[in-house]
C-alpha cells in the first residue's frame, strides 16, 4: 500500500494505470502529479508538475511510477445482482471468483487476463481479499478500470446464488480427474480459483458443480495463480 493510502483514497502510479483512471468517469480524482518529462501526455488534465522524489515519497520503495501518480478514490463497489442482471442478456458469459487470493500484484495480473478474455466480473470475499491498491492497478496495466469487481461476505452463498441464476460453477483443483480441455465450452460459467498454497476452502469446493485441472507435466506441481487464471480464462473464452 502506498504511504498515504487509506480506505477512502488510493494512490495510482505508472503510465497505464494513471491514464486509464483519468479516462474513467467513475473515479473521483483528487490530485494528479507528474514529472516535467511526461507532462505533455497529461496536458489536458492540468497536472501538478513535481520532482521525481516528490512522487517517490508517496509510494512504497522501488515503485516504478514512470513519473505518473494520481491520488483518487477507490472504484465504487458493484452489486452481485447487477452482474446477474447483465448476464441475462446473453447465453454465453463467464465470471471469475477468487477464494483467498491475497497478493495485490497477482490480483492485478488476473484482472488484466480477465479483461483480455471477456470476463463479465471478478468476485472476491471482502474479508479475505485486499482492497484496491496502486500496485494492483499497475499490475493490471490500468485494466482494473474496465472490470466490475464484486465484494461479497460469503462465497458459498454467492456460488449458490449464481447457480440459481443459471451459472455452471467450475472449481480449479490440481487433483481433479477432469482437465480443462475436456470441458464443454459455452453457456454461463463461474470459475472458482483458490490460493496457491491452500487452494479452495472445503465448503467452497463442495459447492462447485465440477472441479477441473490444467494438464501439466508432473514435475511442475503448480503454477502461479495469475498464470493458471490466464490459461483457464483463455480456454473458457473459446466458445
Amino acid at each position: 500500500m502506498a504511504k498515504n493510502e487509506n480506505k477512502n483514497q488510493v494512490i495510482l502510479y505508472g503510465r497505464h494505470a494513471v491514464i486509464s483512471a483519468l479516462k474513467n468517469p467513475n473515479r473521483k480524482k483528487i490530485k494528479l502529479l507528474c514529472t516535467k518529462e511526461v507532462a505533455h501526455e497529461l496536458k489536458q488534465y492540468s497536472p501538478q508538475i513535481v520532482e521525481r522524489k516528490e512522487i517517490d515519497k508517496l509510494l512504497p520503495p522501488d515503485s516504478v511510477h514512470q513519473g505518473f501518480a494520481l491520488i483518487c478514490t477507490p472504484l465504487p463497489p458493484v452489486d452481485l445482482e447487477y452482474i446477474i442482471s447483465q448476464s441475462e442478456n446473453t447465453d454465453n458469459c463467464h465470471i471469475l471468483i477468487l477464494d483467498q487470493v491475497t497478493d495485490p500484484q497477482n490480483i492485478g495480473a488476473i484482472i488484466r487476463s480477465a479483461v483480455a478474455f471477456n470476463t463479465l466480473a471478478l468476485i472476491v470475499q471482502d474479508k479475505n481479499s485486499p482492497q484496491e491498491t496502486g500496485s494492483m492497478a499497475k499490475s493490471s496495466a490500468g485494466l482494473i478500470e474496465y472490470l466490475p469487481i464484486v465484494r461479497v461476505t460469503n462465497l458459498s452463498r454467492t456460488i449458490e446464488r449464481l447457480k440459481e441464476a443459471g451459472f455452471w460453477t467450475i472449481g480449479m483443483d490440481g487433483y481433479a480427474q477432469t482437465t480443462v480441455a475436456e470441458l464443454k465450452k459455452g453457456g454461463k460459467n463461474a470459475i472458482i480459483m483458490g490460493s496457491e498454497g491452500k487452494g479452495m476452502r472445503r465448503l467452497v469446493e463442495e459447492n462447485c458443480d465440477i472441479t477441473v485441472r490444467l494438464p501439466m507435466n508432473e514435475k511442475a506441481e503448480s503454477l502461479n495463480v495469475s498464470t493458471a487464471a490466464a490459461i483457464m480464462l483463455y480456454e473458457i473464452n473459446k466458445r
